[in-house]
């Protein structure tokens, strides 16, 4: 017999007595089992407990405190199905209906050849305020002018202070229609020093201009000249 295989022979009882050695403490496992296992086998089985990060930390002011209350409250709503069918999410965390709604309130700006109207609404779509450039005084052909719905937009937004839908509007959208002169003539009054406290709360600028597709035939353009 080769001096390998007497190597290849003796290793395991080599190996066996230096683990031993090493680790009196831990007892002879078969080698067939440690196929099967994941967990190593150390010299300390003693389990050692430690404290969670949020076990740890501790709530610094009355805001956190109440802010973390809320969010026990909700996972233990979870916990219990019976609790979590009475009470739903957003009062759990104590929103306003105003913070839940996803849709902000719009503010419509119709402008056409012959006049502008200006339209406040809520998220439901029901109107708050309703005004054009008649209810203003413009008649006629003034209606359509740039410098009327300047004042017309001017006016909603001073009429909205009044009544204070600015304090109470926290989202707003701008919902644009028609290529008339007030177009441009509100949307200066917003970005001026009249709109200062509404451009804060803008989140989102549509167009809703109607589109033609197909329909009656178009009236004959009239010929100048």
């Amino acid at each position: 017999m080769g001096r390998f295989a007497i190597t290849r022979l003796l290793a395991p009882e080599l190996t066996r007595q230096l683990s031993r050695a090493a680790c009196p403490t831990t007892t002879a496992i078969p080698r067939w089992t440690r196929l099967f296992s994941h967990s190593r086998v150390t010299c300390n089985n003693t389990p050692t407990f430690t404290q969670t990060p949020l076990q740890q930390q501790q709530p610094n002011s009355d805001a956190n405190g109440s802010a973390m209350d809320r969010i026990r409250n909700v996972f233990q709503a979870g916990a219990n199905p019976a609790a979590a069918a009475t009470d739903s999410l957003t009062d759990s965390l104590g929103m306003t209906d105003e913070e839940q709604s996803p849709e902000p309130y719009h503010f419509h700006i119709y402008s056409h050849k012959h006049n502008t109207h200006i339209t406040v609404t809520k998220p439901n779509r029901d109107a708050l305020l309703s005004l054009s450039c008649g209810n203003l005084g413009f008649r006629k052909a003034q209606r359509g002018t740039y410098d009327a719905a300047y004042q017309l937009g001017a006016y909603v937004i001073d009429k909205m202070h009044q009544k204070g839908l600015v304090k109470q509007i926290h989202k707003l959208e701008i919902v644009l229609r028609g290529f008339g002169n007030g177009r441009e003539a509100v949307v200066k009054v917003l970005m001026g020093n009249e709109g200062k406290h509404l451009r804060q709360k803008i989140v989102r600028v549509s167009d809703s201009t109607r589109l033609k597709f197909g329909g009656t035939r178009s009236p004959k353009k009239r010929r100048l000249g």
